[in-house]
């Protein structure tokens, strides 16, 4: 991960971060016209859509989840689909099959037909509900952008961005995602219940009739113009290197492990997670126009890093560990310098 000589022109990559934030506040802005509360969850949502990660979402149905797929479709103008995951549904259902079909001569021949999963913004609702086999189908998607069938590799269009939900609360017939699965995913994020407020302004909007019109600000070539900007953000090696500690702290077998980490944990974060740590950071740097990644920038998206990829032992199970909680320890007893 070696940083880019950013030298010869720091007021260049100032000016790019001055304008990373203005585009990216008013995007948000936009969104929270629709999406009413939620900040932590638009945030995120953005910050992985332009980190080009993907999102699962976890809370209760009716919170605005595929409202904000749409809204997120229409001011970035991006084609957007949503799949309903159901025990029945097969891989075929998502990725497409071939059919077989016959030209102007009358020959039989095989045809691609697409699946819903061609798009750009694609909503995996209720994840948990299709069988292992059928979960499997989005890995290599998610992972490298890409769909095989039939022996061809199709390339997605860019950007691509899934955002899968499951429900927390009804857990009969689900399938729970295996951890391969939920380390695809950059974000783990809890979708919390709107507060009095909130919830007399969505009636408001859609009970009695004020609807929202959103604008369109960014298309496709934007975002990826947008992204190609984060590799130039700065991450100085003592910041990297406390990204990795904080991943090394959630394995109990390492020096850097609190107390509650080796008694609760029996696994702690992939490498990927502090892949995505260091991207999320440079995100939220640009976001408030900084070319460089502060240590609050490694901590600030911590929790939805984290949480879906430590996995508790007996003991963490049995006395309810929260993950979420071991987090934010670490990240208050982990020194910025060691």
């Amino acid at each position: 991960m070696n940083q880019p000589d950013t030298t010869e022109e720091p007021t260049v990559l100032q000016a790019e971060a001055d304008h990373f934030k203005k585009v990216f506040n008013e995007v948000r802005s936009e969104i929270a016209r629709m999406i009413i509360g939620q900040e932590r969850v638009v945030e995120s949502t953005l910050y992985a859509l332009f980190c080009g990660g993907n999102v699962l979402l976890e809370g209760v149905p009716g919170l605005g989840k595929t409202e904000l797929v749409k809204a997120l479709s229409k001011v970035l103008d991006l084609h957007f689909q949503r799949i309903q995951f159901t025990p029945d549904l097969m891989p075929a259902d998502i990725i497409g099959t071939n059919i077989m079909s016959t030209d102007e001569t009358g020959t039989y021949r095989f045809e691609f037909r697409k699946g819903p999963i061609f798009t750009q913004l694609l909503l995996a609702d209720e994840i948990n509900r299709a069988s292992p086999k059928t979960q499997s189908a989005l890995l290599e998607t998610m992972q490298e952008g890409t769909v095989t069938a039939g022996g061809t590799q199709y390339r997605l269009d860019q950007p691509f961005f899934v955002m899968a939900t499951q429900n927390p609360i009804e857990q009969e017939g689900t399938y729970p995602l295996p951890e391969a699965q939920l380390d695809r995913f950059m974000f783990k994020v809890n979708v919390p219940f709107p507060n009095r407020n909130e919830l007399n302004t969505i009636v408001q909007q859609t009970i009695l009739k004020q609807p929202v019109e959103l604008k369109k600000l960014l298309n496709s070539e934007q975002i990826l113009e947008l992204r190609s900007v984060l590799e130039k953000v700065v991450v100085v090696e003592p910041i990297r290197d406390y990204a990795i500690r904080l991943v090394l702290s959630t394995h109990p077998g390492t020096d850097f492990a609190t107390e509650e980490v080796r008694r609760f944990v029996h696994w702690g974060a992939s490498p990927r997670a502090a892949q995505s740590l260091v991207k999320a950071a440079r995100v939220r740097a640009l976001s408030e126009g900084r070319a460089h990644v502060a240590f609050e920038d490694i901590r600030y998206f911590a929790n939805e890093v984290l949480q879906h990829r430590v996995l508790l032992n007996y003991d963490g199970q049995a006395e309810n560990i929260v993950v979420a909680d071991l987090i934010a320890q670490i990240c208050k007893e982990l020194p910025e310098k060691e």
